[in-house]
């Protein structure tokens, strides 16, 4: 019913905000409006007066949308993005929690230099390129992934493993930090700037960069960020292919990899895995591998969360070795070209 009524509702950011304010009451309400600048007290107080009669159903629609983000937004502080999925997908489903991510992550981004998704790679490039790895780093950081695989590629080598370190070391940038780079900038580019510490970069957001980058360019950047800082590569590097991506594989790179796994590893692995992941494994097996490990699951009980991760982890880590040596192909979002 509450999602019913927001689809005829048809309200606007704004006017949910003020929804969500009216519902609040006087005193709490009061409270909101201490942490809002003055314009953005005048907004909302001019949406309040505008927004006239909600039925029951559309504040509830208000609200549980409203409780959905704010629910995300922490989950995804406190733990991080991939255990917020999780989270998320327990509590809502995982289409909810997908959607829930991706509007956070819009929200999030849509602050400084929100302009640059909006403009071409090149032309990105030529403002940026003379910059100091820091400030591109900076700047790329509210990019989309592709574009800003795009500017890395074209990077002076040098350059290009010194920005791919800076973002990945990046966690939080503060407004001041961000007003210097605007102000160098600022004759080539117009932006809003929010007044709130913004979450940008980090391993995540360069993993699926690097996800985007051509497989000569990965090759390089991680030998040189490798001699540089290994662990800081190898966690890139983790969260480039998990165990979930082995959807995306072809069945003739499951066979290949599937037939270096240990038994138990399998068994283990499977254990947390969905049906689909599952079925592909059962799919590329032989039928009597596939009926010992349907077995070996049945009777293997209690357990741990961090046995299973482990397992799992032990066959990522051999599909990427032997797709470093050609023996098998993953499939990326960048510009490889396969050929059959």
């Amino acid at each position: 019913m509450a999602e019913e009524a927001m689809a005829e509702l048809g309200l606007t950011l704004e006017q949910k905000a003020a929804a969500v304010v009216v519902s609040m009451g006087v005193d709490q309400a009061s409270e909101i409006y201490k942490f809002l600048t003055e314009e953005e007290i005048e907004n909302l107080t001019v949406e309040v007066a505008k927004l006239g009669h909600l039925t029951a159903e559309q504040t509830t629609a208000v609200l549980d949308e409203f409780y959905k983000m704010c629910l995300t937004q922490k989950v995804v502080t406190d733990g991080g993005i991939e255990y917020a999925r999780t989270v998320l997908e327990k509590a809502f489903g995982e289409s909810t929690a997908s959607k829930l991510l991706e509007r956070l992550n819009r929200f999030m981004k849509a602050s400084p230099f929100d302009f640059i998704r909006k403009t071409d790679s090149k032309n990105i490039l030529s403002v940026l390129q003379h910059e100091r790895p820091q400030t591109i780093a900076l700047v790329l950081s509210y990019a989309d992934a592709s574009q800003t695989a795009e500017v890395i590629e074209e990077l002076p080598k040098e350059k290009r493993i010194q920005v791919v370190e800076s973002i990945a070391r990046m966690d939080r940038a503060s407004p001041d930090a961000i007003k210097v780079v605007e102000a160098e900038l600022k004759k080539r580019f117009a932006n809003i700037l929010t007044t709130d510490y913004t979450t940008i970069g980090g391993i995540d957001f360069i993993a699926e960069v690097m996800n985007n980058i051509d497989r000569s360019n990965e090759k390089y950047i991680f030998e040189e960020l490798g001699r540089e800082d290994a662990q800081l590569a190898e966690d890139i590097r983790k969260k480039m292919f998990v165990f979930e991506d082995i959807l995306t594989m072809d069945d003739r790179s499951v066979q290949r990899f599937i037939r270096d796994c240990d038994m138990r590893d399998l068994v283990y692995a499977l254990k947390n895995a969905n049906e689909d992941l599952a079925n592909l494994f059962f799919a590329n097996m032989s039928t009597r591998m596939a009926e010992s490990v349907r077995s070996d699951l049945e009777i293997t009980v209690n357990v741990r969360l961090k046995d299973v991760e482990e397992a799992q982890q032990r066959i990522v880590n051999q599909i990427r070795q032997l797709e470093e040596a050609g023996e098998i192909v993953i499939a990326k979002s960048g510009k490889d070209d396969i050929i059959a």
